[in-house]
């Protein structure tokens, strides 16, 4: 199979950056992405993670992925896939401004290092590397600190094919 890649995108503040798929090491999940593509919505940055960016969306595959490619420690530049079910994104603590139901699907940008899984509620919350950022990750990186100290009202992530 030949390479495959995704644009991951800012719509506001214009910055993108390419993500080449990891279709050797997680394919049902890149299917799965590739398939629903394009994706977008409002961005969160992460409370518990440290430096992640993420857009959640209603369950998009017929069937979740399995853990495949699993890590608790991503990298920058690590684009990964995490299931949640609305029970667990339905506390107040979130910060979510709408009642979250069903299956849950949460697409994540990793831009720093010294990042760790593990949420105070939940414990360990593994995620699936299904992308990892090739092109534009300082200036992705730069936006999402922007996005930290300033806010995300108003921003989208959005991912389509490259």
């Amino acid at each position: 199979m030949a390479d495959r890649y995704i644009e991951v995108a800012f719509a506001e503040r214009g910055v993108r950056a390419t993500a080449k798929l990891l279709d050797d090491r997680a394919p049902v999940t890149c299917a799965a992405v590739w398939d629903a593509l394009p994706l977008g919505g409002d961005v969160y940055h992460a409370k518990y993670a440290r430096n992640e960016i993420y857009a959640l969306f209603p369950a998009f595959a017929a069937e979740e992925p399995p853990l495949e490619n699993p890590t608790v420690t991503p990298v920058p530049g690590d684009l990964c896939y995490f299931t949640f079910t609305g029970t667990e994104l339905g506390t107040g603590s979130h910060g979510y401004d709408q009642e979250q139901r069903g299956t849950i699907v949460d697409l994540a940008l990793f831009y720093e290092r010294n990042n760790l899984l593990l949420n105070g509620d939940a414990g360990w919350v593994p995620g699936i590397v299904w992308g990892q950022l090739v092109d534009g990750l300082d200036a992705m990186a730069e936006a999402c600190n922007d996005l930290w100290r300033t806010g995300a009202l108003g921003e989208t992530l959005n991912f389509r094919r490259a």
